[in-house]
């Protein structure tokens, strides 16, 4: 019968722990070590604790292993022995954040010579960055201790493991007054300027471009961090000095001298805030702004005559002059600047006549959603210039901006006009059995944005003036427009959506009104659905879509 059997059997860790002269090799090489000691198998992590296995797990973690061993086989123990360490079971926590032999074995590691092995560098990375949640008192006292610790890192920023380290620090240390001890310690090493040092001098390609990512996510990890601590938070030095007028100042002139400018484009992207931290970055962001502006001209160069680029084979044919990186990031840095809204900047936009380029360009690539998305909300940003409550008292500034890029958009850059005539030209493809152009659905919402503005919105008055002031032949097209191919348009977006709703999730239901999807992705990779639109407040609905993505996000290659 089933009662017969024994089912409590004992692990064959348990017997292996039964020998006096049990290896702790031996009880690596079982594979259920791991399982057995996040059970939190009390004789296991005796076992473990013990000094000579602490010493032993760290060596191998530490220790490039013997190059005569199968490739497969030589990072076995030191990958098991990292994941015993940071099983975040406590007894081995606090015995390796508490023994100082422990933590200077570790530290040499940093010592060698560069390069890192990158397996190990990982390994230790991961180990400190669990000390550093784990035993934060601890392990940033000893750290602290260290006068050579930052430079030790940044020796191996080649590494992406030292990255992941460095904002560790900057993210993983709680409470917050400890954590603040930390920024302020970093601020005093002088990471932020050591970092920007590297790109600017470093002729390693991976140490520049880690470089410039760590300072990506500082930027990016600062401001969430201020964003979910807006009451009683200080001042984070770190943020502090990239937002500086002379950093940014001198990340510019690098950018226009040097061969980085692809990389100094998103960290240059990086420092404007996303619109909806704004009041949190105010004066901050002025000077950053003060720093771009006078390269504003250099920018517009970029525009006109970008890095040459070889023709590329697409799908829809051959592509003799390619958009490139370089244009594709200027539109992304004006999408940026506009959502300032700065008066100064926007008027020298309007002079340089930058959204006219802009938009030759969207109409001329008319297969590169990565520059559509960027015009459109270039677009957005001219015809939503809203002062939200909280900024109320900047209502004249605001003005002023608006004063500067509305009438330009409807008289210099034709925007009714360009809108007309694409779509003219696009029923005349499709209607000789061509296929639709690919920026269809972001000139649909953009010609939506103008409707709705138009009926209800901050700048319904000058717009209605504009639309006024069109040619009589051109106001009669577009009227006529609005009645009836645009509304035809949106009437047939909403019986598509509708049909396909069972697909959806009840949480996307909501979602189907924005004018843009929420995964940005899907966007970029050419969805050209056009979704219906109704009243919103522009300010809110896409606050999300301005944070600065990661470097590793960034395009590589663009048409």
């Amino acid at each position: 019968m089933f009662w017969k059997f024994d089912l409590h059997t004992t692990s064959h860790i348990d017997q292996l722990l039964d020998r006096e002269d049990v290896t702790l090799l031996e009880l690596m090489e079982e594979d259920d070590v791991l399982q057995e000691c996040k059970a939190q198998n009390r004789r296991l992590l005796l076992f473990l604790s013990q000094d000579h296995c602490m010493t032993e797990l760290v060596n191998l973690i530490t220790t490039e292993p013997p190059a005569d061993l199968e490739e497969k086989s030589r990072f076995k123990f030191p990958n098991i022995a990292c994941e015993l360490l940071t099983s975040d079971v406590s007894l081995i926590n606090d015995k390796l954040g508490g023994d100082t032999s422990l933590l200077e074995t570790l530290y040499h590691f940093l010592e060698q010579d560069p390069p890192l092995n990158p397996l190990l560098a990982s390994f230790f990375s991961k180990t400190i960055g669990n000390l550093i949640a784990r035993k934060t008192e601890q392990v940033i006292s000893f750290l602290r201790k260290k006068d050579g610790f930052i430079g030790l890192v940044l020796k191996h920023i080649d590494a992406s493991a030292m990255m992941d380290l460095l904002l560790r620090l900057i993210s993983c240390v709680e409470p917050a007054p400890l954590r603040q001890e930390v920024l302020n310690w970093l601020s005093e090493e002088k990471l932020i300027q050591r970092l920007t040092e590297l790109i600017h001098t470093g002729k390693d390609e991976e140490r520049q471009s880690n470089a410039s990512q760590t300072l990506c996510d500082i930027i990016r990890l600062s401001r969430d961090q201020a964003n979910q601590m807006q009451e009683n938070v200080e001042t984070d030095p770190l943020l502090a000095v990239l937002e500086s007028q002379e950093s940014v100042a001198g990340l510019l002139k690098t950018m226009f001298e040097g061969e980085r400018m692809e990389q100094l484009f998103s960290l240059l992207i990086c420092t404007l805030p996303p619109s909806y931290l704004f009041p949190l970055s105010y004066t901050v962001n002025s000077s950053i702004l003060h720093a771009i502006e006078p390269h504003l001209k250099d920018f517009q160069q970029l525009l006109l005559n970008p890095p040459k680029k070889s023709a590329i084979l697409t799908t829809v044919g051959l592509l003799e002059e390619p958009l490139g990186n370089a244009r594709l990031h200027v539109a992304r840095l004006v999408a940026a600047l506009l959502q300032t809204s700065a008066p100064s900047v926007c008027q020298e936009l309007c002079k340089l006549t930058t959204m006219d380029q802009l938009l030759d360009l969207f109409f001329k690539y008319s297969w590169n959603n990565f520059l559509h998305f960027q015009v459109e909300l270039c677009v957005a940003s001219i015809l939503n210039h809203s002062v939200p409550e909280e900024r109320s008292h900047l209502g004249a500034y605001w003005s002023e901006s608006v004063k500067h890029c509305l009438p330009q958009l409807f008289q210099k850059c034709r925007l009714v006009q360009r809108i007309l005539d694409a779509w003219e030209e696009n029923d005349q493809i499709q209607a000789e059995g061509g296929a639709r152009r690919g920026n269809m659905g972001h000139l649909t919402r953009m010609a939506n944005m103008v409707v709705q503005n138009l009926e209800k919105g901050p700048v319904q008055s000058q717009i209605s003036d504009l639309i006024k002031e069109l040619p009589e032949d051109c106001r009669g097209r577009w009227e006529s427009f609005v009645d009836e191919t645009l509304r035809e348009t949106n009437r047939r977006n909403t019986v598509e959506l509708v049909s396909t709703h069972n697909l959806h999730s009840s949480s996307e239901d909501d979602d189907m009104e924005s004018p843009f999807p929420n995964d940005l992705s899907l966007q970029q990779v050419g969805s050209h659905i056009c979704l219906p639109m109704r009243k919103y407040n522009y300010f809110e609905r896409t606050k999300f879509m301005f944070s600065p993505p990661r470097l590793s996000q960034t395009i590589r290659s663009s048409r």
